[in-house]
């Protein structure tokens, strides 16, 4: 087996489904009440209530960042027709920070899958400046490419992902 073929985004069809081939260039953390998301972990909508923790890291303390967080399964994995649904944007994110220190200008909406296992992306760019980032008019049928296209960021220095799912026993079959 190749790298890329044991690459937990390639597996779990983030590369493909929402972000092209990227070389993770600077580290990226992702926690909900101190756990911290792994790529593929199961979280569920009560433990993501909350805006995660998110530290940034890197070398350059000039440089800042744009953190992107999407459900590419809304409303369902069978048919994902809004896909790629926007939880959270987060620009002007200083390196070797977190989100707390960037300018939220879309802010955090918690995952409520209906249908289906959703995967939880989040994205980090390297962005060009300062404030030139804005947040686009609609949550669904965001598109991580077109946004990273029309900023001009590049590609991903950073991403990971987690799966969720309703609540057991809240619906389903009767026994």
């Amino acid at each position: 087996m190749t790298r890329r073929e044991r690459d937990p985004l390639v597996v779990g069809r983030v590369i493909g489904d929402v972000l092209d081939s990227f070389t993770r260039s600077i580290n990226l953390t992702v926690s909900y009440n101190d756990r911290e998301v792994a790529n593929g972990c199961m979280l569920r909508p009560s433990q993501v209530v909350n805006q995660p923790r998110v530290n940034v890291g890197g070398d350059d303390m000039r440089a800042f960042h744009t953190l992107v967080m999407v459900d590419p399964d809304a409303p369902s994995p069978s048919d994902p027709n809004l896909r790629e649904y926007l939880h959270w944007l987060v620009t002007d994110i200083p390196a070797t920070t977190g989100a707390r220190f960037g300018q939220e200008v879309v802010c955090y909406e918690s995952p409520r899958p209906s249908m289906g296992i959703h995967r939880m992306v989040f994205v980090l760019f390297r962005q060009l400046g300062r404030q030139t980032v804005y947040a686009p008019g609609w949550r669904q049928n965001f598109s991580t490419r077109d946004f990273a296209e029309l900023y001009n960021l590049g590609s991903p220095v950073a991403a990971v992902y987690y799966n969720c799912q309703r609540e057991s026993g809240s619906g389903g079959r009767r026994r």
